[in-house]
């Protein structure tokens, strides 16, 4: 193992928890209450995070050999994501209450790849991780609107799946436009005031989201979350056993491949990230248990402090075999 870049991962991590600690603070202190974090949350996703996915694709130099790696990572997002949630709606059997089981289903598909993720992915691939990520969230937006909102509109007749929504979204569209900008650099030398102001407003997403974070993790009372053994059992499976399913079956598919290290270790780190924060937002938009939704955000993101670490070694052992 790669000990720079394990004690890399570690200190991301341990900035990661000491924002959120801050977010918590904050919000007890009154400095972040609800109108300030959505707010907050709409500034990161209609900004930052658009400008965040563009700055790592124009922020690259551009190479065939680079693009042809990033449309593998393109087909993983592809891929991956139903195959989580797959295993989603099995576990959410064990759920007997029919929103927690829809919120539990959806949280375990869809993990934060990118206020979360990109950080991470840039402390484990130093050279391409946000690259990379970049292609990956493309199959996460898409999927977020369609198989995402089909979990959650289960027994509702007043929630629908559009196309447009799956297809143009902060998420897609800023993919596609980075894409185009990065194919045009193999022409064109790209302005440093695009690149610098894109990098600059792309990196307001990891503090803020996780300020958000600890934020929300104030609004709940410990005892309801220490005492609610659902919870313990999501866990279980979002952040040990979802994560050594798909680092194990990732190693057989890529047996003999020369970049088979790479993407055993990518979609292991990927699949142990927290559920996506986009479960709380929907889950007050449609009245599916806010509190429970900002339960599985909330633990899931302060659990991987621990969790995160112990899957990308065991991972990076299963890589190596």
């Amino acid at each position: 193992m790669d000990t720079t870049t394990f004690f890399n991962l570690l200190t991301i991590i341990g900035v990661l928890f000491l924002v959120m600690a801050a977010g918590y603070i904050c919000r007890l202190r009154g400095i972040i209450d609800d109108s300030t974090s959505k707010h907050m949350s709409k500034l990161i996703i209609e900004i930052g995070q658009p400008l965040l996915i563009i700055g790592s694709l124009v922020g690259k130099a551009f190479s065939w050999e680079l693009l042809k790696s990033g449309l593998v990572y393109l087909l993983i997002g592809f891929l991956l994501h139903p195959f989580m949630g797959l295993c989603a709606l099995l576990a959410g059997r064990f759920f007997p209450d029919p929103d927690e089981r829809k919120l539990t289903e959806f949280a375990l598909t869809f993990t934060n790849c990118a206020f979360i993720g990109f950080p991470i992915l840039a402390a484990v691939f130093p050279e391409n991780g946000t690259f990379y990520g970049s292609f990956f969230v493309i199959g996460f937006h898409i999927y977020i609107w369609t198989l995402g909102i089909y979990m959650l509109s289960r027994g509702r007749d007043d929630i629908k799946l559009t196309p447009k929504k799956a297809f143009i979204n902060f998420g897609t569209v800023p993919c596609a436009i980075g894409l185009a900008l990065y194919l045009l650099k193999a022409v064109l030398p790209m302005p440093a005031l695009l690149t610098d102001f894109s990098g600059y407003m792309g990196g307001l997403c990891m503090p803020i989201s996780v300020l958000i974070t600890g934020a929300l993790l104030a609004t709940q009372r410990p005892r309801d979350i220490l005492t609610n053994k659902r919870l313990y059992l999501f866990n279980a499976i979002k952040l040990i056993a979802l994560p050594l399913l798909v680092c194990g079956i990732t190693k057989l598919v890529t047996l003999g491949m020369a970049s088979s290290y790479e993407i055993v270790m990518f979609c292991t780190v990927i699949s142990a990230l927290p559920s996506a924060a986009t479960i709380t937002m929907l889950s007050e938009l449609y009245d599916i248990k806010p509190g429970y939704a900002a339960q599985t955000v909330g633990s899931s993101s302060l659990l991987t402090v621990a969790t995160l670490p112990l899957m990308y070694f065991l991972a990076d052992l299963v890589a190596k075999l």
